[in-house]
């Protein structure tokens, strides 16, 4: 019997591109387009051949437990194992604290980001591994696969100096394997190939691709990112352009208008404002007197009385007689002059 397919999912760091929210949850956990970026990822993996089937294994660090509380509360039907990475050594350190589960089929994601591919390949590519990959304009600010005029994968370059290899690694990965990787990462990490003293998984799969590791590359169509404030905004953006938009029935809460796409949470309160385009409201927040545009409420919150735009606004935050753009964390209070 074929082993069941492991998801691992690494999210040990601190998130301190994306404070003031990180202070209180994980990245993973910050909402966009009427779902958390974890929800969205989940979903992604979902249309994994056998998805059904298969088990996550997540990697946690800073604030851990809320993932885990996540999953009980939200998704208790899923499978899932929990690891701390109590020392951030790099990818390949993370994924060693779960080395109970490196063995058979399994699927690395690395950070919070979100994809759109086709998981059918997987039966479908001869290959030992699979690296998702996106064509950029200019490589040179990515980790990039270099692949020959047969497809295979011959390195992963780090921040190339030229524009030859375009095809930047989006930070998912496909073993047949797994056990292979982990033997791969314990020699890694036995030579201390290390960069600025972290383990990145790259370096491991180069060792495996000088002892002949076959690796395909499979391209992504779409490839979110949720690490800075700005790129949770075009993220959401992007959810809403793409299926996530429900201002049909939004647009039909009196004294309201709405132009599209939005996503209003069904318990939130909106009353004599404009909403859109691009705004997400989360769950039992309050909109009063007030216009939004390319925004975020979390859970929640209160706005009142405000003009806003680019904005994140986390959970329980009030915010009243504001003009303009507004980053603030969970519990947090903003006023007018």
């Amino acid at each position: 019997m074929a082993e069941p397919l492991k998801i691992f999912i690494l999210m040990a760091g601190f998130g301190t591109r994306m404070r003031p929210h990180t202070w209180s949850r994980p990245k993973a956990l910050i909402s966009a387009a009427g779902d958390t970026i974890l929800g969205h990822m989940l979903q992604m993996v979902s249309k994994v051949p056998d998805a059904e089937n298969a088990e996550l294994v997540f990697v946690v660090g800073y604030l851990g437990d809320s993932v885990r509380r996540y999953m009980h509360s939200e998704l208790p039907h899923i499978k899932a194992h929990f690891f701390e990475q109590k020392e951030l050594l790099g990818q390949s350190h993370a994924l060693v604290q779960a080395r109970e589960f490196m063995h058979g089929p399994i699927i690395v994601i690395l950070g919070d980001a979100i994809f759109e591919t086709d998981f059918s390949r997987l039966a479908t590519k001869p290959a030992d591994a699979i690296a998702w990959v996106k064509p950029v304009e200019d490589p040179r600010r990515f980790g990039v696969a270099a692949v020959n005029n047969e497809g295979w994968v011959t390195s992963l370059i780090e921040k190339p100096s030229n524009l030859t290899n375009n095809l930047a690694v989006v930070g998912m990965y496909y073993f047949k394997r797994g056990e292979d990787l982990l033997v791969a990462i314990d020699e890694q990490m036995q030579k201390g190939v290390a960069t600025k003293k972290e383990f990145y998984l790259a370096d491991a799969i180069d060792l495996m691709l000088k002892k002949g590791l076959k690796m395909r590359t499979v391209v992504v169509t779409e490839w979110l990112d949720a690490g800075l404030p700005e790129s949770v905004l075009e993220t959401n953006r992007r959810l809403l352009d793409k299926g996530r938009d429900n201002s049909a029935e939004a647009g039909k809460r009196s004294g309201v208008t709405v132009t599209p796409p939005v996503h209003i949470h069904p318990s939130a309160t909106v009353e004599n404002s404009r909403l859109g385009p691009y705004v997400s409201v989360g769950r039992n927040s309050v909109v009063r007197n007030s216009t939004i545009e390319d925004s975020i409420l979390e859970s929640n919150v209160t706005v009142e009385d405000s003009r806003l735009h680019g904005s994140l606004l986390g959970e329980r935050s009030q915010v009243r007689g504001v003009n303009g753009e507004v980053n603030v964390g969970d519990d947090s209070q903003v006023s007018g002059e």
